[in-house]
């Protein structure tokens, strides 16, 4: 049985090889003939095509895609006449193009590729893109452009309140002194930006007024020339001086503090001098002389100035608690009241034409 199946398996090889050989050798003759066909079951191979650029291996020039867009300002308007410029970024590709008067653009049949794309117009900041990816037979919108005005320049409001407003307005004022010296702080330049003061800096300016160097000074002066003057009815010798520098003293604080503190806060009154600057030498004179009189409310309106004249007669009146029995009386507190109002009339002249002048850091 081995040998039968040695022999039986033997010529079967045989035959296999003896029908191979012919159909090898058609296959090499068919070879010759077609040089493509490279043997049975290959995939014949195709000639390379040459690569043109910006295009990927399968993509012909014959499907190109569209580029296109829409040129606005940074506001949304449109920005007609913009000139658009198509470059390629990894091939020679570049078109240019105006845009409508819609604002409109499109580049036609544009090779598949990489592209930028950049927007120019009078007057504003040219515009980039990022790359733009075009494939072949897409159409690509080109959004977000936004021409920014050339130099412009980004600004930021802040708003404060009223009270904000205020508090640095009187730190401005804090700092107005005559010849950088002597205090004037109860008078405003910029009167067209001034808010109404609060309850609160209405009593620290009558304060830093009251206790100020140069005030005290002053009231040292004061009582001097009264010394000589041998006024109010003291006695002489430094006991009348120590004497009538309290009483000047003392007027002046009282003076302030009802007439720059109390009564304005009680009556929404704003005790500052507004400075008017402009206009005729009449006008000017006009607003002046009506200081004493006329104030500005704390709702902006023009009303009858009670804190100054009340202030006036009020410390008149406290004066009578300090002064010798012989200046004392309701005759010479009104008296007290002309004088103070005839002081005020030529302080308020003097502001208005001359301490501007004089006081380096006022600010107008």
């Amino acid at each position: 049985m081995r040998c039968k199946s040695v022999v039986f398996s033997t010529v079967v090889v045989s035959g296999i090889f003896a029908l191979a050989a012919p159909l090898q050798s058609r296959t090499q003759e068919l070879s010759k003939a077609s040089p493509a066909i490279a043997s049975i079951g290959e995939t014949p191979a195709l000639p390379d095509a040459p690569e043109q650029p910006g295009r990927t291996a399968g993509e012909t020039s014959s499907n190109p895609g569209d580029v296109s867009g829409t040129v606005t300002d940074a506001y949304g308007d449109i920005v007609p006449g913009a000139t658009v410029l198509l470059e390629g970024t990894n091939n020679p590709g570049r078109q240019s193009q105006t845009a409508n008067d819609s604002s409109f653009f499109e580049f036609k049949s544009v090779p598949a590729g990489s592209y930028r794309v950049t927007v120019t117009a009078p007057g504003f900041d040219s515009w980039n893109s990022e790359p733009v990816i075009v494939a072949a037979g897409q159409y690509v919108d080109v959004t977000g452009i936004k021409l920014r005005l050339e130099n412009a320049v980004s600004s930021i409001t802040v708003v404060a309140s009223p009270e904000q407003i205020a508090t640095e307005q009187v730190a401005i004022a804090e700092k107005q002194r005559v010849l950088g010296i002597i205090p004037n702080f109860y008078v405003v330049y910029d009167s067209k930006n001034a808010v109404p003061l609060t309850t609160k800096l209405k009593f620290q300016m009558a304060f830093k007024v009251s206790v100020d160097p140069v005030s005290i000074v002053g009231a040292g002066v004061l009582a001097a020339m009264n010394q000589a003057a041998d006024t109010p009815d003291y006695q002489q010798g430094w006991k009348g001086y120590g004497q009538r520098f309290g009483a000047a003293y003392t007027d002046g604080v009282t003076d302030i503090m009802f007439g720059g503190a109390i009564l304005p806060s009680l009556l929404h009154q704003d005790p500052r001098y507004f400075y008017q600057g402009t206009g005729t030498v009449k006008s000017r004179m006009m607003h002046a002389l009506a200081n004493p009189f006329i104030c500005k409310g704390d709702n902006g309106r023009n009303q009858v100035n009670i804190s100054s004249m009340g202030g006036d007669l009020i410390s008149a009146s406290i004066s009578n608690a300090y002064y010798p029995e012989s200046n004392r009386g309701a005759s010479l507190v009104f008296n007290g009241f002309l004088i103070s109002t005839g002081e005020r009339e030529v302080s308020s002249l003097v502001q208005e034409f001359v301490l501007r002048k004089l006081t380096p850091s006022a600010r107008h």
